[in-house]
């Protein structure tokens, strides 16, 4: 039985794909497949891919629309963008709807690898079972950090079609729980099998190394302790925290666990940022530009990274007439001016009758603001502000150098283990762990950190108080997930820092203040799946209004 659903499966991909002599051949076998030749890990590739790589439709409603922009990391509003920067802080109901029915939906297919290498399953394997359940944890971690109480431990239940929300607390506790039963069972073994039961390269994540994926589940185990650690009712941070840091973790040895992209298949099975970047016409319609706190944090440390993360400002002359028609013209050019003071920007104001032209030279690294307003659009010229690397943008097709989707990084586990330090728990040195986490950042982007760590003050925590140090660490974290905006908001909201971004904004005549009114977002709102569920009320109940300002349990 088990071979014959296998069969059919494959015979159902290789119709779906085209019709070939291989199909042919595949028909007329008298053997078919052997059992040598069948093997879950054929089912593991698309589960990965997908959750951090979706098709274009939620790549770009979910992670540019939403989480990039809400982590400061990029910006519309541009004098050439299709929308203000108020878009999403503004609820547009399209927008969640594409991000919540991607994160929802995506579960079945962790479950469907699950089942088919549980006990009992199709193709039993107890070690691809504990990479399921690891993916499990990670899908459920951003899930949880992006809207609060979700469906966790009745998700995928047969035979419950209205599934509870569980509070967060819970499945933080939940997710630790599988992530110990799956190292336990991955225990000092190296592969999950021989032959075709060897994940090998059909794993994109850990290429198969199962004590990889052991050190993968132990930092995602310290990153959700750290997150709960002093939250209200927390039980169980302190005990998560120690438990990881006298095993494994990722570090300079093991390396980050990152994604590889794709950039030959379709865009539509697995979507890079480079794809609406050249999807939609020309003259930076749909492009974005680069966020000023990223671009000044960068800047005013002096951070190699500038140069990988962003290009220069390509600049040039802006003209700004005042024809009375808007009250706030000189508010709106006096906010355009200081963005460039922040940027510590070279340009020369001129003044002619009530035409004020500012000259940008070329070359220079500037920052946009964050969640300016559809009345500021105008000042905002699209030639005046950094735009991402070409790494970032990259043309499918092409061959280049793309950057990797970031699963979970060394860096961040160095960070993580110097925030435990900080906090007295642990035995390492703060510093060094700290300073370790910036070089195996620098190493993603292929820069060298050795002289920012020797001259640069925000590569420092040998001295300052508790919360000083806290605040770098917070932003050395906020750094490293360029790229990966789910974790660079889920920082924000945890830490307050950035303190600009997390403090939210309060002028209307410069920002949009939107249905936050002015808050910064702390969660998505339910997508209207959701309230088909009759738990759906239960949730809001306990957990507060289905809005983006509702704080979420890590963040109190």
């Amino acid at each position: 039985m088990k071979y014959f659903k296998f069969l059919m499966l494959v015979l159902l991909s290789v119709v779906a794909i085209s019709c070939t002599d291989d199909f042919d051949e595949i028909n007329t076998s008298e053997t078919g497949f052997t059992a040598d030749e069948v093997s879950a890990k054929f089912f593991l590739t698309s589960a990965q891919v997908r959750l951090y790589a979706p098709d274009r439709f939620p790549y770009w409603r979910a992670h540019l629309i939403h989480s990039d922009r809400f982590a400061g990391h990029f910006t519309f509003g541009h004098n050439a963008s299709w929308w203000s920067d108020g878009l999403s802080y503004s609820y547009n109901g399209g927008y969640t709807d594409a991000t919540y029915n991607w994160l929802a939906n995506h579960f079945g297919q962790i479950k469907g690898f699950a089942d088919l290498t549980t006990v009992g399953g199709e193709f039993e394997n107890q070690y691809m079972y504990a990479m399921a359940q690891i993916m499990k944890g990670l899908y459920f971690q951003m899930y949880t950090d992006t809207f609060g109480m979700v469906p966790y431990s009745e998700a995928g239940i047969d035979g419950i079609l209205t599934p509870v929300y569980d509070a967060q607390k819970d499945i933080y506790k939940g997710i630790i729980a599988e992530l110990d039963a799956a190292m336990a069972t991955i225990g000092d073994a190296e592969k999950t099998g021989v032959g075709v039961d060897d994940a090998g390269s059909n794993d994109i994540y850990c290429g198969g190394d199962l004590q990889q994926w052991k050190r993968l589940a132990n930092t995602l185990k310290l990153r959700i302790g750290m997150r709960a650690l002093g939250s209200p009712g927390d039980d169980f941070a302190s005990a998560a925290i120690n438990s990881a840091l006298s095993a494994p973790l990722l570090d300079e040895s093991t390396g980050s666990v990152v994604m590889k992209k794709d950039f030959v298949i379709s865009e539509w099975a697995s979507a890079s940022y480079g794809d609406m970047w050249h999807d939609f016409g020309t003259g930076g319609a749909a492009n974005w530009t680069m966020g000023a706190t990223l671009i000044n944090t960068l800047k005013d440390s002096n951070d190699p990274r500038l140069a990988a993360y962003a290009i220069p400002a390509k600049g040039g002359s802006f003209a700004f007439t005042d024809d009375d028609s808007d009250p706030n013209f000189q508010q709106r050019l006096d906010f355009t001016i200081a963005a460039l003071d922040a940027s510590s920007a070279d340009y020369t104001v001129t003044v002619n009758d009530n035409v004020t032209t500012l000259d940008v030279p070329a070359g220079q690294y500037i920052g946009q603001p964050t969640r300016t307003n559809g009345d500021t659009y105008p000042f905002m010229r699209y030639d005046m502000f950094s735009l991402p690397s070409g790494a970032v943008t990259h043309k499918r097709g092409t061959q280049v150098d793309a950057y990797p989707e970031i699963i979970l990084t060394s860096a961040e586990s160095y960070f993580l283990q110097a925030e435990a330090a900080v906090r007295g728990m642990g035995s390492g040195d703060a510093n060094s762990l700290f300073q370790s986490g910036i070089r195996e950042a620098m190493k993603l982007w292929n820069v060298s950190g050795d002289d920012y760590i020797a001259n640069e003050d925000l590569a420092d925590i040998s001295v300052g108080t508790m919360d000083e140090k806290l605040e770098k660490i917070a932003i050395q974290r906020w750094l490293v997930s360029y790229t990966d905006g789910f974790e660079a908001w889920a920082v924000v909201r945890d830490t307050g820092y950035p303190a600009e971004l997390a403090a939210g904004v309060s002028n209307p005549t410069i920002f949009e203040l939107g249905t936050l009114n002015g808050a910064y977002p702390q969660r998505l709102r339910y997508g209207s799946n959701a309230q088909a569920n009759p738990n759906y009320s239960a949730a809001i109940s306990a957990q507060g209004p289905d809005e983006q300002a509702t704080k979420l349990w890590f963040a109190q």
